[in-house]
C-alpha cells in the first residue's frame, strides 16, 4: 500500500483555509476524490491558503486525525513493520523506512547536547515539493518565498531543527540528514529501544503537534505579514483608486449593505434618493476618491450625500471621518441625529464643539470614529493628528458651507485646516458642500477638486418683492427686474395702518395657522416687537389652534427658567407665535425650534442667524427689510434666507417676499438679480492675523522648518491662487517674510542660521499659543496674567480663576452699570476684594464711578470691564440660575449665556496653553475642573446627564428625579418606559436621548 497517494501534509501560509473553496492536504484522499491521476501533493492546487503558527491545526478544518480509516491504515502498516523488523537483520538501511511509506518529520532538537529523538519517520511525499509547485502561488506568497530564498543560506543551519515551515529545499535536506544519522540510528537502536512501543498514529500526532508549537528563531507570521499584507493592501488601494468598476463594496446601496438603506428609512424616513443625489454619488471622481465640491440651492438635500460618503469611508475603508459644521447648534443637532446610526452600524459619533473634544482624539479599540466639529475645533483636531502622526487615519473630511472660506477670521481657519490636509496627507479625501459661487474655479484649484453643480430644489421657489401695497414677481429677464403680480387684498383701518405700515399682518394671515411662516427682522428688538404687534390683531381662532400643546410648551419654557418666563413669549405663544434670536437661552431656543418643527408654533420672527443655523423651513418667508442691522444684505445672505421657503414632502411650493421702501428699489435690484458673489481668501483679514497664526502653527508642528518649505506650503493656499487680486501692494512671499519677523519679535519663534540656510523653530510660548488656539493678540497678555496670578492665587474661591479665563474678546461688548458693579462688589468676601485690588480694581475706584465722580488715577478699563464679566460668571457658578443673575446685573439672559459659552471654550484653550508651560503646572488640575463647571453650570449631580447631546438642565432634572441618575442608567433605559416616566417627552425624543446616552457611554468606554 502506498501511503503517498492517500496522505499529503502541507502547511504553507498564515490564513485559515476555506472548506468549500479548496480541499486541504490534511484531508484524506477519499474525501478529495480518488479519480485524481496526479500523484504530486499540490497538483490540483490553484491558490495557496494560509495557516498561522498560532492557529489550531486540527480544530478549524478537516484533519487526518479526524478520519479513523486513515489511523486504521497506519496501525495496519505498523503491524507490518513490526513483522518486517522481526525478519530484518541489524544492518537495516535508511531506504527500508521509505519502503514502509512513512515520512520522517523531525521534532525540534536543541543545541545543548540533549538526547536526539530516535522514533523518527521518513516521508517520501515531501520529495514532491519541487520548485514547480510554487509556480501557481499568488504574488503575495511568491514574495514570501522570495524573502526566504534570499535569507535561506545564512539562516538554514540555525532554523532547520526549530521551525516547522516546509521550505522548498526541505525534503532534500531532510534526506541528507537522515543518511548522515543512519549509522547512529543503526548502532543505537537496541540501546535506546523504548520499553513500550508507541503506535505510529501516536507518533504522528505528537510529531505534528510538536512541529505546530515549536519555538522559532524568526516568526514566520511576522515575515509573511511584511510580504503578504503590505503587498496585497497596496494592490487593493491602487485598484480602488484606479479601477472604479472593480472596487470591492459591501452591498448594492452605493457600495453599502442594504441594511444601511433600511436604517435610513427607519430613522430618517428616506425611501429613495433624488436623481441628482444618485448622479453625484456615482460620479467617477467620487469612485476614484478625488476631491469634490458640489453646489446646490438651500434645502436641495446636500447633507444626505455627504452622510452616505461618510458611511462608505467608515464601513468600507475603515477610516475615521471629520464633518465640519459652522455652528455649535448644528454640531449638536448632527450628533443627536447620527448617534442612532452609529449604534446600528458600529461607529463612534464624537462631538467637538465649545469645550468638548479631546486632543489628540482617543484611539478606539473596536470601531472607527466620526468627529463632528465646529470650524475652530476641527482645526485643533487636525493639528493634533499631525503632531501625533495619525493624520493618515483620517480618510474623509466633509466641509459644510464651504463658501464660508470668504467669511472673515472663520474663513481663514477653514483655509488653514484644508491647506494642512492637502499638504500633509495625499490619502485624505475632501468633500465640500457650497452655495453657488461665481469663482468656483479658484476653490477647485485650491482643493485640486472637481465640481458638481445642480439647481435642483425639491419644492419650487417663487420670489417676490413688496412695494407699498403691491406684490411683484422677481424676474431677471425683465428690464426693471420686477413684474407686477397682484395687489394685497386686506383692509386696514387708519390705526392699524400706522402700526403696521408694511402690511406684515396681511402677509402672514394668508398662510398661518394652516401653514408655517418665517419673518426675518434686521435686529433682535425688532423680532420681539413684530411678534407682539402681530398678536394684537389676530382673531381668537388662533388661540384655539392646538391649544393643549401650546399650554405644554408654556410650561416647559417656565421650567427651563426655573419658574421665570419671558413676558413676550408668554403673550405670543398662545397665538402660535414666538421670536428666535441670540437673546434666548440655549434651552429656550431648543424648545421653540422643536415646537415650530412639530407645527405647534406656526410663525417665528427671527434674525438672519437662523437661516445659517438649524433647518427650519416654511411655506412663506418674509424679509422685513433688506438690511441686517445697518448693513445691506449680501446676495449670499439673501439666498440663504429665501432658501428656507418650501418644506420638502409637505409643501408643493415655497414663497419669499422682500419688503422694500421706494428708496431701496434700485439697491434691491442688484440684490435679487445680480450674479452670484465671489469667494476670496481671508488669510490677510484683520492685518494678516490669519497668515500669522498659520505660519506659527506650521513651524510648531514641524511642517515647515525652513523658508523654502514655508514658501512651498504657502503656494498651496487659496491666497496663493488669488494672489494677483489680493496681494496688490505686496507679494504673498514678502508678506510671509514680514510675518516671520513679527513672530520673532513677539518671542513666539526663533530664526537661526545665515541667509542661505535659515532654520525656524517655535519657542515654548509659541507652542503654547498655537496648541491652545489662543489669539496672537492676546497670547502675551495671557502669559503675563497667568504669571502674576501665581504670585497670589486665591484658592478659597473661584473668582480669581474665573477672572483668568474670562475671554478678552468679550470685554469690549460689556459696559458696566456702576451702581450694580458697586452693589455686587460689596457682596464679595474680604479675600475676594483683595484679589480684585491685586489685579487693579479697587472698591474706592468703583465707588467713585458709581457716584459719578472723576477718577484722576490711571486705571486700565480693560481690566475693570473684565472683572465685571468675571463677577457675572462667578455669580452664575454659585447660583446656577441664569435668570436671577441676568436680573442682578441688568443684562440679557442671552448675553450671559454667550459669555458663559465663550468662557467655557476659552477656559479649555487656557488649559491647553498651560499644559505646554512647566511654570504653570498648578493651573492644570484647577482649570480642568473649572472647564467642566463652566460647560454645564448646573448642580454637580446633573453633570453626567448633561454629557448627553440634547439634554438640557430642565430635562436633566426630570431624568434625575425619575431615577435616571447616571449615564449608565440612561444608556440602559427603555425609550417606551422613559417617555412614560418623563412628562411631555415623546417616544421619538426618548429614543434620541437613549441613543445619545449609549453613544456617549461607548465613547468613554471604548478607548485603547
Amino acid at each position: 500500500m502506498d501511503v503517498n497517494q492517500n496522505i499529503s501534509i502541507k502547511r504553507v501560509s498564515t490564513g485559515k483555509r476555506s472548506r468549500e473553496r479548496l480541499k486541504t492536504f490534511l484531508t484524506p484522499a477519499k474525501k478529495r476524490g480518488s479519480n485524481s491521476t496526479d500523484s504530486t501533493p499540490m497538483a490540483d492546487v490553484q491558490h495557496a491558503e494560509y495557516c498561522s503558527d498560532n492557529e489550531d491545526l486540527f480544530g478549524g478544518y478537516d484533519s487526518i486525525l479526524e478520519d479513523s480509516s486513515i489511523l486504521a491504515k497506519l496501525d495496519s502498516l505498523e503491524t507490518q513493520k513490526v513483522q518486517h523488523d522481526d525478519y530484518s537483520s541489524s544492518d537495516n538501511k535508511p531506504e527500508d523506512h521509505q519502503s514502509a511509506g512513512f515520512t520522517s518529520v523531525r521534532s525540534p532538537r536543541t543545541t545543548t547536547g540533549n538526547q536526539v529523538r530516535k522514533d523518527c519517520f521518513t516521508d517520501s511525499t515531501l520529495n514532491g515539493l519541487e520548485e514547480e509547485h510554487f509556480a501557481d502561488l499568488p504574488a503575495s506568497q511568491l514574495a514570501f518565498q522570495e524573502i526566504f530564498k534570499n535569507t535561506k543560506e545564512q539562516n538554514v543551519n540555525a532554523t532547520v531543527d526549530k521551525t516547522s515551515t516546509p521550505l522548498k529545499d526541505f525534503p532534500k535536506r531532510m534526506e541528507s540528514e537522515i543518511k548522515q544519522d543512519g549509522t547512529v540510528n543503526k548502532d543505537n537502536r537496541q540501546a535506546h529501544k523504548p520499553k513500550v512501543r508507541k503506535s505510529i498514529s501516536d507518533h504522528l500526532k505528537r510529531t505534528m503537534l510538536l512541529n505546530a508549537v515549536a519555538p522559532i528563531t524568526v516568526s514566520r507570521s511576522v515575515e509573511q505579514k511584511e510580504a503578504v499584507v503590505s503587498e496585497e493592501i497596496n494592490v487593493a488601494l491602487q485598484t480602488m483608486q484606479t479601477v472604479s468598476s472593480q472596487t470591492t463594496d459591501l452591498g448594492p446601496f452605493f457600495g453599502l449593505p442594504t441594511k444601511v438603506k433600511d436604517i435610513l428609512l427607519k430613522l430618517k424616513g428616506i425611501k429613495s434618493l433624488y436623481d441628482w443625489q444618485e448622479t453625484c454619488l456615482n460620479l467617477d471622481c467620487v469612485q476614484r476618491r478625488k476631491n469634490l465640491i458640489y453646489s446646490l440651492p438651500t434645502s436641495g438635500g446636500k447633507t444626505l450625500v455627504a452622510e452616505i460618503l461618510i458611511l462608505k469611508e467608515l464601513l468600507c475603508r475603515k477610516k475615521d471621518c471629520l464633518f465640519i459644521l459652522p455652528y455649535v447648534s448644528l454640531v449638536q443637532e448632527k450628533v443627536r441625529g447620527l448617534a442612532s446610526l452609529g449604534l446600528e452600524l458600529n461607529f463612534m459619533v464624537e462631538e467637538y464643539a465649545g469645550s468638548k473634544g479631546k486632543f489628540p482624539p482617543v484611539k478606539r479599540r473596536t470601531s472607527k470614529s466620526l468627529f463632528i466639529a465646529t470650524i475652530e475645533k476641527a482645526h485643533s483636531l487636525v493639528n493634533s493628528l499631525i503632531e501625533t502622526n495619525r493624520l493618515d487615519n483620517l480618510g474623509l473630511v466633509v466641509v459644510d458651507e464651504l463658501h464660508m472660506l470668504g467669511d472673515g477670521a472663520r474663513g481663514a481657519i477653514i483655509e488653514m485646516t484644508l491647506a494642512k490636509l492637502l499638504y500633509m496627507s495625499k490619502a485624505t479625501h475632501i468633500i465640500g458642500m457650497s452655495a453657488t459661487l461665481g469663482n468656483i474655479k479658484d476653490i477647485q484649484t485650491f482643493l485640486n477638486a472637481e465640481n458638481y453643480t445642480n439647481d435642483f430644489r425639491p419644492v419650487q421657489l417663487k420670489e417676490y418683492v413688496k412695494l407699498k401695497d403691491t406684490i411683484y414677481d422677481v424676474d431677471p429677464k425683465e428690464e426693471e427686474c420686477f413684474k407686477l403680480s397682484r395687489p394685497l387684498n386686506y383692509k386696514y383701518s387708519s390705526g392699524m395702518q400706522k402700526i403696521d405700515p408694511d402690511h406684515i399682518i396681511a402677509l402672514v394671515t394668508e398662510v398661518i395657522p394652516t401653514h408655517s411662516c418665517l419673518i426675518f427682522c434686521p435686529t433682535k428688538k425688532n423680532c420681539e416687537n413684530v411678534a407682539s404687534m402681530i398678536c394684537r390683531y389676530l382673531k381668537e381662532d388662533f388661540l384655539r389652534h392646538r391649544e393643549a400643546e401650546k399650554s405644554i410648551l408654556l410650561k416647559e419654557l417656565r421650567d427651563s427658567g426655573n419658574g421665570n418666563m419671558c413676558p413676550v413669549l408668554r403673550r405670543t405663544v398662545p397665538f402660535g407665535i414666538a421670536y428666535h434670536h441670540s437673546g434666548l437661552t440655549t434651552e429656550e431656543r431648543k424648545l421653540v425650534e422643536e415646537a415650530y418643527s412639530s407645527g405647534v408654533l406656526c410663525l417665528l420672527t427671527c434674525t438672519s442667524t437662523l437661516a445659517a443655523g438649524v433647518n427650519l423651513p416654511a411655506r412663506r418667508v418674509i424679509l422685513r427689510s433688506p438690511f441686517v442691522a445697518t448693513e445691506f444684505l449680501k446676495r449670499s445672505q439673501y439666498k440663504q434666507m429665501v432658501g428656507r421657503a418650501g418644506r420638502a414632502g409637505i409643501d408643493t411650493e415655497g414663497e419669499s417676499i422682500l419688503i422694500l421702501q421706494e428708496k431701496e428699489k434700485m439697491m434691491a435690484k442688484s440684490l435679487v438679480c445680480a450674479p452670484v458673489e465671489n469667494c476670496y481668501s481671508n488669510l490677510m483679514y484683520d492685518d494678516g492675523k490669519g497668515i500669522l497664526s498659520l505660519i506659527l502653527s506650521l513651524i510648531g508642528l514641524n511642517i515647515t522648518t525652513s523658508l523654502e518649505q514655508l514658501k512651498d506650503f504657502l503656494s498651496g493656499t487659496l491666497l496663493s491662487v488669488q494672489e494677483k487680486q489680493l496681494c496688490v501692494k505686496k507679494s504673498l512671499w514678502d508678506s510671509a517674510l514680514e510675518c516671520v519677523e513679527v513672530l520673532k519679535e513677539k518671542g513666539l519663534i526663533t530664526v537661526k542660521g545665515d541667509a542661505q540656510d535659515v532654520t525656524l523653530q517655535v519657542t515654548r510660548l509659541g507652542k503654547a499659543t498655537y496648541k491652545g488656539s489662543v489669539d496672537l493678540t492676546y497670547s502675551g497678555m495671557l502669559y503675563s496674567d497667568l504669571s502674576r496670578g501665581l504670585e497670589g492665587l486665591l484658592l478659597n474661591s473661584y473668582l480669581h480663576l474665573v477672572y483668568l479665563v474670562t475671554p478678552y474678546d468679550l470685554i469690549s461688548h460689556c459696559k458696566p452699570q456702576w451702581m450694580v458693579y458697586l452693589r455686587q462688589f460689596t457682596l464679595l468676601s474680604a479675600s475676594e476684594q483683595k484679589m480684585s485690588a491685586a489685579v487693579g480694581v479697587t472698591e474706592s475706584f468703583v465707588a467713585r464711578k458709581a457716584a459719578g465722580q472723576t477718577v484722576k488715577q490711571k486705571i486700565d478699563m480693560l481690566v475693570v470691564n473684565r472683572m465685571y464679566l468675571a463677577m457675572v460668571l462667578f455669580s452664575l457658578l454659585k447660583e446656577t440660575n441664569l435668570w436671577s443673575v441676568a436680573e442682578k446685573f441688568q443684562l440679557s439672559r442671552g448675553f450671559i449665556q454667550t459669555v458663559l459659552s465663550s468662557a467655557s471654550a476659552f477656559c479649555s484653550c487656557v488649559l491647553h496653553f498651560t499644559e505646554e508651560l512647566e511654570e504653570f503646572w498648578p493651573y492644570k488640575a484647577l482649570l480642568s475642573e473649572l472647564t467642566r463647571r463652566l460647560t454645564y453650570c448646573v448642580q454637580a449631580e446633573l453633570i453626567p446627564l448633561m454629557e448627553v447631546a440634547g439634554v438640557m438642565e430642565s430635562r436633566a432634572k426630570q431624568l434625575y428625579n425619575a431615577g435616571y441618575k447616571t449615564l449608565a442608567h440612561l444608556a440602559n433605559a427603555d425609550p417606551s418606559v422613559l417617555s412614560k416616566a418623563i412628562e411631555n417627552l415623546y417616544k421619538k425624543q426618548a429614543s434620541q436621548i437613549v441613543a445619545s446616552a449609549k453613544m456617549t457611554h461607548l465613547c468613554f468606554s471604548d478607548a485603547s
